[in-house]
């Protein structure tokens, strides 16, 4: 009884053996592969930050990270030069892989692409512009500015202007046909396309076609609102008429040396002149006869 109790158990002892090894190599085999299939990897450009839609990606946002040969993107890029320069239609999170298909087409030339650069609640609305309206040049895309209306005061009389900023620190969207600032030089252009509200948008309307818009470019950083009541030429000139007058300069004496003034007062007035006298023979007749005169 005891000997089939040991076989029994020697047997089932050595069951559990050959089902460990077996086990042991299949786990082992199963790591292997996973290693291998970790080992098979290809470089392809991910986003080392985090990249906004609508931006243009410079060479700093991209890097080559290493990815599962069969997990990565068909539609992926092998190298930095295939992204860079290249605009996000789509919004890029840090580490994902740069895919043709959230990339604006090469081949579009640039169409669709200021619709992509407007703020969500925002409208793109383009003003006509000069030198001097759009500050000789200097202002270009994602500047920001300010808008001065200069228009008639009233529908009778259209002499009387009045000057008013009407919308402040406004985003330029584009300036021309560039929606990036490529040279680092001041550009004329005709148009300058701005973002603004619905309401904005309104104003802006009404003030280019009322009146004359001028662009007032400010420093990138200051956002802070300035409530101004506007000027017409009355306010304009009121500072000059309320100025004091100054009294007209009084003549300046000449200074004589004490020496001749004490000459001249001591010097005797000069003789008055002898009037002179004139002799007239006048005949009369027979006679004749001496007038004088003085």
């Amino acid at each position: 009884m005891n000997r089939k109790i040991l076989l029994v158990v020697g047997v089932a002892v050595i069951l559990a053996l050959f089902a460990s090894v077996g086990a042991y190599r299949f786990l082992s085999e199963k790591s292997q592969a996973a290693e291998q299939a970790r080992l098979k990897t290809v470089g392809i450009v991910v986003a080392a930050i985090d990249i906004p839609l609508g931006s243009t990606i410079n060479p700093n946002q991209v890097v080559i990270a290493a990815w599962p040969k069969d997990l990565h993107p068909k539609d992926s890029f092998g190298e930095t030069r295939g992204v860079v320069g290249r605009m996000a239609r789509r919004e890029f999170l840090r580490g994902e892989p740069i895919v043709s298909s959230k990339l604006v087409p090469l081949d579009k030339s640039g169409a669709g692409v200021l619709s992509l650069k407007i703020p969500p609640g925002m409208r793109a609305f383009s003003v006509k512009v000069n030198e001097v309206v759009g500050v000789g040049g200097f202002i270009v895309p994602e500047a920001r500015v300010d808008v001065v209306v200069t228009t008639a005061a009233n529908s009778h009389n259209q002499q009387d202007q009045v000057s008013k900023t009407i919308l402040e620190n406004v985003q330029v969207l584009a300036a021309g046909q560039a929606i990036e600032q490529k040279e680092d030089k001041p550009v004329t252009v005709n148009t300058v396309t701005l973002a603004v509200t619905p309401e904005d948008a309104e104003r802006l309307a009404l003030a280019s076609n009322d009146g004359k818009i001028q662009l007032v470019l400010r420093h990138y950083a200051d956002s802070d609102k300035v409530m101004t009541a506007g000027i017409d030429k009355s306010r304009l000139l009121s500072s000059y008429r309320n100025a004091p007058i100054s009294p007209p300069a009084e003549p300046v004496k000449a200074v004589r040396p004490k020496r001749m003034a004490k000459r001249e007062a001591s010097a005797s007035p000069p003789p008055a002149p002898t009037p002179k006298k004139y002799t007239v023979e006048v005949i009369r007749g027979s006679k004749r006869s001496e007038e004088k005169f003085e």
